[in-house]
């Protein structure tokens, strides 16, 4: 049995998700292996082996940089191909979603998705029916590939020692180095992602106004969190599509999530429920969002949030 984790990076940084993905893979027993490919993910190598690697495969160009999936799929592909892995696993984002699936036609291999969690029979646990039922999913060969929803597992290292780097050589269809991206904007965070941040603090319209977001940039700011929105807010142009938690936006899952005026809706609910304690303040005591929440404020969050905030930072 052996395993390989396609290990994202940005920014010279191993994503969270990734190395999370990685150590689940260490705990299912077997040889396990990173592959990570990009411009300086050499020197990046080693941090792997602390989550389960024994193994990373590198492909050190940077004119692969910034990234786009063809030629990362060339280069996994050959990797499965010479290490004989059975397996190949993916945390979700833009990127590997992309690879996972242009991976699954270059291999002939089958691709279950937005799974939650995977057992050491490898049988997957995948969300359906809006988030209220697992259910159990699995492959009939290998290679077998999976992408994992983002936050299904922490990044915690598994105390495992430096991996052997292995190089890369590959020679690259004709069509993956055809598209080039010519430019980048990036949008300049404030702090934290809310797909890596460890506290979340989201407002619905409730808020009551655009500019009364800043309530929840406080509060986030005073507890070193990230800021989200409800699609709701973010559809009226509120705040940015990229801080949408829900169904139709991203799914996190941080140690802490307080939800601000938000009435707790179905779709917004399978964004956010997995986070370990859910705390909602909201003026309506019928709200929704009551029911699976660990500790509902009931009241206004123009007085309740100003107070909290101004209380955390006398703390601080």
């Amino acid at each position: 049995m052996s395993t390989l984790v396609f290990v994202e990076h940005h920014e010279g940084e191993l994503q969270k998700g990734s190395l999370g993905v990685l150590a689940k893979a260490a705990s299912l027993g077997g040889d396990v292996g990173a592959v990570l490919v990009g411009g300086g993910v050499k020197a990046l190598a080693a941090e792997t082996g602390a989550y389960g690697a024994t193994k990373a495969h590198v492909l050190d160009d940077a004119s692969l940089d910034p990234p786009l999936p063809q030629a990362r799929v060339d280069a996994i592909a050959q990797v499965v191909r010479d290490g004989g892995y059975d397996t190949v696993l993916f945390a979700n984002s833009v990127l590997a979603a992309d690879i996972a699936a242009g991976l699954a036609a270059r291999l002939d291999a089958g691709l279950n998705w937005d799974l939650v969690d995977i057992r050491t029979d490898f049988v997957g646990k995948r969300p359906a029916l809006q988030d209220t039922v697992l259910v159990d999913v699995g492959w009939r060969s290998t290679p077998r590939l999976a992408l994992f929803r983002a936050g299904s597992f922490d990044a915690t290292p598994t105390g495992g020692s430096a991996p052997a780097v292995e190089d890369v050589s590959v020679d690259l269809e004709e069509h993956s180095r055809a598209a080039k991206i010519v430019g980048q904007e990036l949008e300049q965070a404030s702090g934290p992602s809310i797909e890596d941040a460890e506290i979340v603090i989201a407002g619905g319209r409730g808020l009551g106004a655009p500019e009364n977001f800043t309530l929840a940039e406080e509060l986030a700011k005073a507890l070193g969190g990230a800021v989200g929105a409800t699609r709701a807010v973010v559809d009226a142009g509120w705040y940015p599509y990229a801080a949408q938690i829900g169904q139709t936006g991203k799914t996190v899952s941080p140690k802490l999530y307080i939800a601000l005026g938000i009435s707790g809706a179905i779709q917004h609910k399978v964004g956010m429920q997995s986070s370990n304690t859910i705390v909602a303040i909201n003026k309506d005591p019928n709200a929704p969002i009551f029911e699976f929440s660990d500790l509902g404020v009931v009241g206004d969050v123009h007085e309740i949030v100003p107070k909290l905030t101004e209380l955390i930072n006398a703390r601080k």
